[in-house]
């Protein structure tokens, strides 16, 4: 499945209808185990976040933290793919119909466009130049005010 077109999906919309969807708090139990699988030394960290996203594959956070944690190009942009793609689902799942904001304001939302900042940089390291600009519209298209910076915070 490719990227979205963002021209595609506002183009007719006038600003005044795009609403603004915000995902769902994760489960305090995948919070709880990620927090821990995090906490866990270095060497141990990428195993113990891999046994928290199989047992809580719909967590974004966690297929975020896979992408951070991995050791070669392909596999961030794998990581990064899944979550992008399960965090549409659980966009989809709260009323997201394609179109609307999606801001990192919220910090719900922020695993899942943490995940896409993810792909678009894992895209540009294996060469996918025109996958790069479209997420890059993309995220600005979710939030106006997108800024790469927040991803450092």
């Amino acid at each position: 499945m490719t990227v979205p077109d963002p021209e595609d999906q506002v183009a007719e919309l006038p600003m005044a209808d795009r609403h603004e969807t915000v995902l769902p708090p994760p489960r305090d139990a995948a919070d709880e185990a990620l927090g821990r699988a995090l906490a866990a030394d270095l060497f141990e960290r990428k195993a113990a976040v891999g046994d928290v996203v199989a047992a809580h594959p719909t967590d974004l956070a966690g297929w975020a933290e896979l992408a951070t944690l991995a050791d070669v190009p392909i596999e961030r942009y794998a990581y990064a793919r899944v979550g992008y793609h399960r965090g549409l689902d659980a966009l989809r799942g709260a009323g997201w119909g394609g179109r609307g904001f999606v801001r990192w304001s919220q910090p719900t939302n922020r695993p899942f466009l943490r995940c896409l900042a993810l792909l678009r940089d894992a895209a540009a390291t294996i060469g996918e130049s025109a996958e790069v600009e479209r997420i890059d519209a993309f995220l600005r298209e979710l939030d106006p005010d997108w800024d790469d910076a927040v991803l450092a915070g």
